[in-house]
């Protein structure tokens, strides 16, 4: 377990999907192969229960399991990736419950979206008193998740973030998948990244995001191509930065044709161009057949899994 007080180390997150079974069973030969050529791929850390990973359609003791197995991943691996879990939840004691199993299963930080089941009782000072009671309890540091596309279109602004990680020295990052990249500068400037990490949240933003500061990339993307994502940084930190632009142009056009697809096109992408699982999800959610993905709209997608290929 990592002391409470860093932040996860500066790379590229995956944000794991969770493949499952035409009986919606979780198919864990699928995600074993999945994790394994994240793993392979260099990437500095897995991201499970988030978003991407269906999260809110999975029990309690799945995500023991699917922590817990990731653990195993890594250590058979010889790697040392980090483990990021989703632990959200809308009450503060559910909060600090599944943060507990998540840290008992091997992971090393807590990733917490604010409440957002009463959006309009959700005030700013409500939101702060719940992550700082979190922290005041929390077997992890918090990594706070800022996506209002699904917390009922709460929007945590800068000013949070960074009253947030003052007043609790365990609240060491925050995920921005909401794509402002002037809030990435201001809470990047306002905290030292010894301190507290801001993670771009989407690969349509990564290299604008190192440039202003972010701590790498947690990208859904990267489910698709982690070591493009890699790359990325690599020619970043190089100082190779036009040849970072010219990937980044692509992953742009990638992500935003993925994201019409929805979490089932990151599976079925996976299965149509790796050769392992399939587009199933978890219902009410719909399930993108792998035939469905054809013609003019995945040509972005496949110039950048040619260049993934390329690595």
């Amino acid at each position: 377990m990592v002391d409470a007080t860093i932040p996860p180390p500066f790379g590229v997150y995956t944000p794991v999907v969770a493949f499952f079974n035409e009986d919606e069973s979780i198919d864990l030969d699928s995600i074993s192969q999945h994790i394994q050529r994240l793993l392979q791929s260099g990437v500095t850390g897995l991201v499970i229960h988030g978003s991407n990973g269906e999260a809110t359609h999975l029990i309690s003791d799945e995500r023991i399991q699917l922590i817990a197995h990731t653990r195993s991943l890594i250590k058979d691996s010889g790697k040392n990736a980090i483990i990021i879990a989703g632990c959200s939840a809308n009450s503060v004691r559910e909060v600090i419950q599944n943060i507990k199993l998540a840290a008992n299963a091997g992971a090393d930080y807590a990733l917490i979206l604010p409440p957002s089941y009463w959006a309009a009782a959700m005030s700013k000072p409500v939101i702060k008193s719940f992550y700082l009671e979190v922290a005041s309890k929390s077997a992890l540091p918090i990594v706070i998740y800022n996506f209002p596309g699904v917390a009922s279109g709460i929007d945590l602004d800068s000013d949070l973030v960074c009253d947030l990680a003052s007043e609790a020295s365990n609240i060491v990052g925050v995920k921005l998948t909401c794509g402002n990249l002037g809030k990435l500068q201001r809470i990047s400037a306002s905290l030292p990244q010894t301190r507290f990490a801001a993670f771009a949240g989407k690969a349509d933003f990564m290299l604008p995001g190192l440039v202003a500061g972010s701590n790498g990339v947690i990208s859904a993307l990267a489910n698709v191509t982690p070591k493009l994502h890699v790359e990325v940084i690599r020619l970043y930190k190089a100082g190779e930065v036009e040849k970072a632009r010219a990937i980044q142009a692509e992953m742009a056009k990638a992500d935003w044709a993925l994201l019409k697809f929805g979490i089932s096109g990151v599976k079925t992408a996976c299965q149509k161009w790796f050769g392992y699982g399939s587009g199933r999800v978890r219902k009410p959610l719909p399930t993108i057949d792998v035939a469905a993905m054809t013609g003019s709209i995945v040509a972005s997608l496949e110039a950048v899994i040619a260049l993934e290929k390329s690595l």
